[in-house]
């Protein structure tokens, strides 16, 4: 998401917050701008472009299909989208037969490194690094899709309603809306890793765990977000001419503002994604990912991989390559989505 601001009033219409004490000037800072930019990308779908007759989602595309940037994001996306649905099938080996265990010392520093038999050599219980990164890349991708589509469902749950209290106007409207995005905004201010780590603790180690947790953390966004771009919508020509023709408030809020306001959330959704595959995998290297060590995960790997990081660095530098350039891929296409969408920004 962008990190440019404007001198105009915030799209959410929050009044003016007095000066914060000092000890507390760095973590007020820090949400600030993160709300700046969750309230950024909702404005991006409220603009229109008068310079072209083209809907501003096929100018998006038009700059997509430009965007070299975006081209490669999208490469290596299609690349592990294929490789976690056809991994298990194409996988040479069991990821969890120990089929080499007796050419393994990791006690004595034996390791067996590249082969013709094992392309990426054997981790330290004698399997085959290859099969348990093909079939590791598919629950890297559960978790990541799951967690976002969790903060996705409540996120938008929260941020429509109290988007749509607010549109709906009244006093009770802005006393609901006040009260959901203080709520939210004490999320926003708790360091994502912390607050992901603080579920998993709760619940206990599982995988489920580490979806719901991570999960949880893009709730707060997904719900500012998506109630930012309500607003945005409600001054829209569109409305107003709806409201000049009689039609009911509740109508053009649910029929209308609703789903034209779910633009910047998609866009966030893929970003959040490299958010989600990345905090799994750190929570899953705490210990709090999935007990059973031996189903391959990425995040799993390369916490196994740490004790022999001296004798076989390879051992982790494949999972956390996986991690990273997965996440990277994730990221290039959502910053040109985000790109594509601002009239700003364009080349």
């Amino acid at each position: 998401m962008g990190t440019e601001t404007t001198g105009a009033t915030p799209p959410d219409g929050d009044a003016p917050r007095p000066a914060p004490p000092a000890g507390t000037a760095a973590g007020t800072a820090v949400t600030s701008r993160r709300k700046d930019r969750i309230d950024r990308l909702a404005e991006l779908t409220a603009r229109t472009d008068t310079s072209t007759g083209s809907g501003l989602w096929v100018e998006a595309l038009r700059r997509l299909r430009a965007n070299k940037t975006a081209l490669i994001g999208l490469g290596v996306l299609a690349v592990f989208l294929v490789l976690a649905v056809i991994g298990p099938w194409i996988a040479p080996y069991s990821p969890t037969a120990q089929t080499w265990r007796g050419e393994v010392f990791p006690n004595r520093g034996i390791f067996v490194g590249p082969r013709s038999g094992n392309w990426l050599g054997l981790d330290h219980l004698g399997r085959d690094e290859l099969s348990r990164m093909l079939v590791g890349a598919r629950q890297t991708l559960l978790v990541g899709v799951v967690a976002t589509l969790i903060g996705f469902t409540v996120g938008a749950l929260i941020g429509g309603f109290s988007g749509a209290a607010l549109a709906l106007g009244g006093r009770a409207g802005r006393t609901v809306d006040t009260v959901v995005m203080r709520f939210t905004d004490m999320l926003l201010a708790l360091p994502s890793l912390l607050l992901a780590v603080s579920v998993a603790a709760i619940m206990g180690q599982s995988l489920t765990t580490v979806m719901v947790a991570v999960g949880v953390v893009q709730i707060p966004v997904f719900a500012r977000l998506l109630r930012g771009s309500m607003l945005a919508q409600a001054n829209s020509d569109y409305v107003l001419a709806a409201r000049a023709l009689g039609v009911r408030r509740r109508r053009i809020v649910l029929a209308h503002v609703l789903p034209n306001s779910l633009g910047p959330v998609i866009v966030q959704s893929t970003l959040a994604l490299a958010t989600a595959i990345i905090e799994a995998a750190a929570l899953s290297f705490l210990g709090l990912g999935n007990p059973d060590a031996a189903q391959p995960e990425w995040g799993v790997m390369l916490a196994q991989a740490q004790r022999f990081f001296d004798q076989a660095p390879m051992m982790a530098v494949y999972p956390a390559l996986g991690i990273i350039i997965t996440a990277l891929g994730f990221t290039l296409l959502g910053e040109a989505m985000r790109e594509a969408l601002d009239p700003k920004l364009r080349s």
